[in-house]
């Protein structure tokens, strides 16, 4: 758990700016609510398993809670809503069901930002030492991707460790 920071600027383009309402608070607040609605919308849309899903937003930055069933799906949904254009930061609440035994943690995977230029491939051979193994970032990151060539700098993806 803790705080993840994102390119606030990059991402699905599903926040928008609120409505008109009579104070500029009760307006933030439909705004954060609609946010929200969009947000946890999103995640199901993408199948990603989310028991009690909770979302608050508080500024640019993303509240998630909820119980995932391992940690892989906790890292999905992570990277699914801080890659929403508009979020900053996501502070990470989820809870995982059966978290691995204390003997053998389930790994953690790194996190990394596409830079300009990047492709799956050139990702892969940097964190793998192998180009080939750009399909093993590519299925990491489904649903979240759908397509090993569309991928955009400030995008968030998920590097798993390769199985041993």
């Amino acid at each position: 758990m803790g705080l993840f920071d994102f390119v606030k600027d990059a991402g699905e383009k599903l926040l928008g700016g609120g409505e008109s309402a009579t104070s500029e608070m009760a307006a933030a607040e439909n705004a954060a609510r609609k946010q929200e609605k969009a947000i946890a919308d999103f995640v199901r849309s993408l199948r990603l398993n989310v028991e009690d899903l909770r979302i608050q937003m508080n500024g640019n930055v993303a509240v998630i809670g909820g119980t995932v069933a391992s940690q892989e799906m906790r890292e999905k949904v992570i990277l699914a809503v801080g890659n929403i254009g508009g979020i900053a930061q996501v502070d990470d609440r989820l809870k995982v069901a059966a978290p691995a035994p204390e003997a053998a943690p389930e790994p953690e995977a790194v996190f990394y930002t596409v830079q300009s230029g990047d492709s799956l491939s050139k990702i892969a051979k940097a964190q793998y030492g192998n180009a080939m193994k750009y399909m093993v970032i590519f299925e990491a990151n489904k649903p979240a991707l759908t397509d090993p060539d569309k991928i955009y700098p400030g995008q968030v993806l998920r590097i798993p460790p390769l199985a041993k």
